[in-house]
């Protein structure tokens, strides 16, 4: 079905930032560990798992998640860390489920385990949430072919926002770009399309920038 463009509001470029805050919980072993991760705000796993992606990094991380790493240096625990990372959020339909498959699989390595893995005095994991501060830029994109020309210079702060953020947002999960190109009915379907299917857990922002503005290009040179 046609959509009159006239009806459809421009898409506004937001950045963002985010401010990491302390939940007030700290374990030592894989017990305590387990018992925090079936308390502890949602919001805290999303952090744990996503907020990596807004810190400096000053090398490449042997994990991909908080959790996978901590296991790994702190508890020296190989076997529960390559689990831990093997757990992608992009694979649970909520935070709620993702919580539920951390905590499976520590009991699990709890079961295995004759002794408790402990870690040391100075190696704790504090569990953190995120407050996102967001900016707004004051662009604004009235058609999506305009954006083409902008997306590679797209701050990493609006990429968290639009394309990271905007997963616990909007209705289908996915993107705000997609959401927005849904407006137009089905003339951009292909491109929802391709968005919607890149899994952006294993890249940085800067990968996810090249990413999507590679989609946004490869989409109208076909349609030209």
């Amino acid at each position: 079905m046609a959509t009159d463009p006239s009806t459809i509001s421009p898409f506004e470029v937001r950045d963002c930032a985010l401010i990491t805050l302390s939940t007030g919980i700290k374990v030592q072993n894989l017990k305590e560990f387990r018992d925090a991760l079936e308390k502890i705000p949602l919001a805290s796993i999303g952090h744990h798992f996503w907020g990596r992606l807004l810190r400096p990094q000053f090398d490449e991380p042997e994990y991909n998640n908080d959790f996978a790493s901590w296991a790994y240096h702190g508890l020296h625990d190989k076997p529960l860390a390559e689990r831990l990372s093997m757990t992608l959020p992009t694979d649970f339909a909520s935070l709620e489920e993702l919580r539920q498959e951390l905590v499976d699989t520590i009991e699990q390595r709890l079961d295995e385990s004759e002794l408790i893995p402990w870690a040391r005095t100075g190696q704790l994991f504090y569990f953190l949430h995120s407050q996102i501060v967001v900016f707004d830029t004051g662009l604004r994109f009235d058609e999506p072919v305009d954006l083409v020309a902008y997306l590679p210079s797209l701050s990493t702060g609006s990429i968290y926002y639009h394309f990271i953020d905007a997963r616990s947002r909007t209705e289908q999960r996915c993107d705000d770009f997609s959401a927005w190109l849904g407006g137009f009915g089905d003339r951009y379907q292909g491109l929802r399309e391709r968005l919607c299917g890149f899994d952006p857990y294993f890249s940085s922002l800067e990968e996810i920038r090249v990413h999507v503005a590679g989609l946004f290009q490869a989409f109208f040179e076909e349609q030209s």
